[in-house]
């Protein structure tokens, strides 16, 4: 099981790292602990560090961590400023409160800042801020070309716009690498206002032209073209397409609720096949070829799977463990690491060691 060095039949399958980030984005989810939270992002930090590309948009990931920390000040700020729900005692602050009219009850300007609705906002914008860290580790980690290529046929079209929308961050990460750089070199200042308004315009200009020139290839390629396709067929897909996503969102709140568990599973299984059929047959409305398409293998399995199972394993701590997972801030307390959730969190690890090692230098 020693992890080989990547290649183009080796590659890992790009849905592969979305849905390990989307597992540990779910424990993220599941508690507000900043322990746990600091594990979830010293997990996913390893991750990117030791199975990172050259490419561009394997870049965006610090971009990612600064804009989960921009989260965490914001959040505070709005806690100082508007108040919070959170009763507390220990008073750090009093500001000059502003009065409000009648219909904004509930709202306040200023007044008493306290520590334990402080610590309340801290948690609340750590667990947001550890959401964001694991989606760009996914950006940072998934070639989004593979990503579209191995996207079944009837989901083409909206695949196409959601590749676009998640490459657009880190690409526009590297440009304003590239152009801060040759600035420097140049001499001119990186940093100000000023400068941040000289690098904005090229950047996103170059953006534009990445985005024409994806249409423009899109187009040589034939890209848009349907089969015929009998009505029936078409009737068809849509009824499977519809009626198996509303059993899969009846089913999941079925397994949700303390009342539909007999039947929850059942019906989320019958919606997820339903569905599948309907993508099946919607496929056959594209005329495309895929050549040397990416093969699910057993390295794959194992990376998924282990973001499944952080999940799985902290939603179960959530049942018998929840005090753990959510410390208190009234009276304030300082939170534990719990052993069971923290060993589930170290399960991320596996595909620092079984994903295949990326080449040194890689083209992007």
């Amino acid at each position: 099981m020693r992890a080989p060095r990547a290649g183009r039949s080796n590659a890992l399958h790009a849905g592969a790292w979305w849905v390990w980030a989307l597992g540990l984005a779910t424990a993220a989810s599941r508690t507000t602990n900043p322990l746990l939270l600091g594990m979830l992002v010293g997990v996913a930090g390893y991750v990117v560090a030791a199975r990172r590309t050259d490419a561009p948009w394997a870049r965006s990931y610090g971009a990612f961590v600064k804009l989960g920390l921009a989260v965490i000040v914001v959040r505070l700020v709005f806690s100082v400023v508007l108040g919070s729900p959170i009763p507390g005692t220990r008073v750090l602050l009093t500001l000059p409160e502003v009065p409000l009219p009648d219909w904004a009850q509930g709202v306040r300007l200023g007044g008493r800042v306290t520590a334990e609705q402080m610590v309340f906002a801290l948690y609340d914008g750590a667990k947001l801020a550890t959401l964001l860290i694991c989606l760009g580790a996914a950006n940072a980690l998934a070639n989004p070309a593979r990503l579209l290529k191995s996207l079944p046929g009837a989901l083409y079209e909206a695949g196409v716009a959601v590749v676009v929308a998640m490459t657009f961050a880190p690409n526009m990460v590297a440009d304003v690498l590239r152009l801060r750089t040759a600035r420097r070199l140049r001499g001119r200042p990186t940093g100000g206002v000023k400068a941040v308004l000289q690098i904005g315009l090229p950047v996103l200009e170059g953006a534009l032209e990445r985005s024409v020139a994806v249409a423009a290839s899109m187009d040589a390629r034939g890209y848009g073209r349907t089969a015929q396709v009998p009505p029936a067929v078409r009737h068809t897909t849509t009824a499977l397409t519809l009626g198996g996503l509303l059993g899969v969102c009846a089913g999941s709140y079925g397994l949700l609720a303390a009342e539909g568990a007999g039947y929850g599973l059942p019906v989320l299984l019958g919606g997820f096949a339903a569905a599948l059929g309907g993508l099946w047959l919607g496929g056959r409305r594209q005329v495309r070829t895929r050549y040397r398409p990416d093969r699910w293998g057993p390295r794959a399995w194992l990376v998924a799977g282990s973001g499944v199972a952080v999940a799985a394993l902290m939603i179960r701590a959530g049942t018998y463990e929840p005090g753990a997972l959510h410390p208190g801030v009234v009276p304030l307390t300082a939170p534990a690491l719990p052993l069971w959730p923290a060993a589930a969190v170290l399960v991320g690890l596996l595909p620092a060691f079984v994903a295949p090692v990326p080449p040194k230098e890689s083209s992007s």
